[in-house]
């Protein structure tokens, strides 16, 4: 874990999460911090509205955020932004909960989970639209077109419930195959997928970045397949916040999503600017690999290019969930997503 740490943080929504711990804090977070994060936020004399933000994990994938800080869009909407790391989805999501964050970003399906368990997680913008994975080989060259011609060969991946391996197996079975025999899959430690592709060991690694980029700059992989492509919209990062919160400070949550959804356009109008924001937000990564791994995502549609949440994003999310038994996933759409601060922000964006 600590290498994946060292090259800018595992992508939200490779893991299954260790949740299950975590979960049992949900329904008492939910009580005995209500009201703990409804407190009017300080604002300091020159105007500025002091907001804390807990990010799940730094990671690349995050990209929109660091540009809005970097191109000063908070600043801007008179936010001073207190950005922290977590250290996972469920610890920037308790962060909220417990009232130390307004607001956190990571899986959107913390959210889901809080409202079934009596809580009043809310969504309110989308920050990563696809799934991050990539089938990497060091001796196949020749893409993929088909998951059909994954049969005969050796995949790596994350154990299962990860996601990785999930989205693995589903294409395997989309494709009319069986993934316990007519593919061989075997499993490393999270991050470590690719090591046993470049050893010879295995033909193919379902990877994410920046370790997909590392292995084509530094060891000459390619990159076979894209997941991205293939499944398409996927909520797989949101910004979170207490409904009872949000309800209390709209002008604040309005400014901080149009803060995002400013740095989302950007990212796609100024994607050298987007590359620079990530060598300064990750120096221990090679610049190379840090601008090849954010042309990647872009050209993946990676990141949000704009920040309102996709109703079939959504439902892929939730279809996940139920498959990896995170969630019932059955909150309606419109009690879960409040799209209308990301809509406003969208719109006043248009034509500029």
């Amino acid at each position: 874990m600590s290498l994946w740490r060292m090259l800018g943080g595992a992508p939200h929504g490779a893991l299954h999460r260790p949740w299950l711990a975590a979960l049992a804090l949900v329904p008492a977070l939910a009580l005995t911090a209500c009201g703990a994060g409804d407190a009017p936020p300080a604002t300091s004399a020159d105007g500025m509205t002091r907001v804390s933000l807990s990010e799940a994990v730094h990671n690349l994938g995050y990209i929109d955020l660091y540009v809005a800080q970097h191109e000063g869009y908070f600043r801007q909407q008179g936010i001073t932004l207190d950005l922290s790391a977590a250290g996972g989805d469920s610890q920037a999501f308790a962060a909220v909960l417990g009232g130390s964050a307004q607001f956190a970003l990571g899986d959107a399906t913390l959210s889901e989970i809080s409202r079934e368990k009596g809580g009043d997680g809310l969504v309110l913008a989308e920050l990563v639209s696809r799934a991050q994975y990539f089938a990497v080989s060091k001796k196949i060259s020749t893409p993929f077109t088909n998951p059909k011609q994954f049969a005969g060969l050796t995949f790596v991946t994350s154990p299962p419930p990860n996601t990785n391996h999930s989205v693995l197996t589903n294409s395997i079975k989309q494709a009319g195959l069986d993934p316990t025999k007519d593919v061989h899959i075997t499993t490393v430690s999270p991050g470590t997928e690719i090591g046993p592709v470049l050893a010879g060991q295995a033909d193919v690694a379902v990877a994410y970045e920046p370790n997909v980029d590392m292995a084509v700059q530094q060891d000459g992989a390619h990159v076979l397949y894209s997941w991205a492509d293939a499944i398409g919209e996927f909520t797989n990062t949101g910004l979170q916040a207490r409904e009872s919160y949000v309800r209390a400070n709209p002008e604040v949550t309005q400014k901080v999503v149009n803060a995002l959804e400013m740095g989302a356009q950007h990212v796609y109008q100024h994607p050298d600017d987007a590359k620079a924001v990530a060598r300064q937000e990750f120096p221990n990564l090679p610049p190379a690999v840090v601008d090849a791994a954010i042309q990647r995502q872009i050209d993946n549609h990676i990141p949000a290019s704009s920040t309102p949440v996709s109703q079939q994003g959504w439902n892929t999310l939730m279809t996940l969930g139920r498959q990896l038994g995170n969630c019932s996933c059955t909150v309606p759409f419109g009690q879960i997503v409040d799209n209308s601060f990301a809509q406003k922000a969208q719109s006043s964006m248009t034509g500029q």
